[in-house]
């Protein structure tokens, strides 16, 4: 539960609804395999390769457990994708592999990391899910499409400016020392606690927020 990040999971399969609740036509069954796919690979294969590398949550699953995991998920998801392109078109191989190889490329830094930063987690994690659940039910991209997808790509911007200062506080903070010293005279001692507060409460808004606009369009549109 600790690895699979449910909340941020959830955040980022509720791009691939709402692109999909966009497109002129939402195939109902297209959508359910969809969100099945990009669990496998987001929620479970990029999070325990992220573990796998520099292990950031110190939990106690092995190594050959980490990359067995991520191993079955991806392998799940590319099987879905596969058999999606057979029943709707061979380009969607295409989205299949760049989406293996963004989780692959992001998640273990390769090539000195030059995918693992604000700009690559926007496009993998916010405009790619938006775009694979657009495309995959319009078979077209159009500027409807277009606008979403730059949505969601601005929308995990903002998680990335919010999240990164989270995790350096949570994770590698060992004191915080220093006062705020209002006009009025009110003094207020910084701590780690008190500065990651308004951060994770903004997180925790966004995600919710982003999943009941997923579910209130997938509804309007079922």
């Amino acid at each position: 539960m600790t690895v699979l990040h449910l909340p941020y999971t959830a955040w980022h399969l509720s791009y691939v609804a709402i692109g999909a609740a966009t497109a002129p036509v939402m195939y109902h069954n297209r959508l359910i395999w969809l969100l099945i796919a990009f669990f496998c690979a987001v929620g479970i294969g990029a999070h325990v390769l992220d573990e796998f590398h520099g292990h950031p949550l110190a939990t106690q699953l092995s190594d050959r457990v980490l990359i067995g995991a991520a191993v079955v998920s991806l392998a799940i998801a590319a099987a879905i994708g596969i058999a999606g392109a057979v029943m709707i078109g061979w380009w969607l191989l295409v989205l299949v592999a760049v989406g293996v190889g963004l989780v692959i490329a992001y998640n273990l830094e390769l090539n000195g990391g030059w995918l693992h930063n604000d700009v690559g987690f926007a496009i993998a994690w916010g405009g790619f899910p938006a775009l694979v659940g657009y495309v995959t039910n319009a078979q077209t991209l159009r500027w409807p499409g277009i606008a979403v997808v730059l949505a969601c790509i601005a929308t995990s911007v903002a998680q990335r400016s919010l999240s990164t200062p989270v995790r350096q506080l949570r994770r590698r903070t060992r004191e915080v020392t220093g006062a705020q010293y209002l006009q009025d005279g009110t003094v207020t001692e910084l701590s780690v606690t008190g500065l990651a507060m308004p951060l994770e409460r903004a997180l925790v808004a966004m995600s919710s927020a982003m999943v009941l606009l997923a579910v209130g369009l997938v509804a309007a549109r079922w």
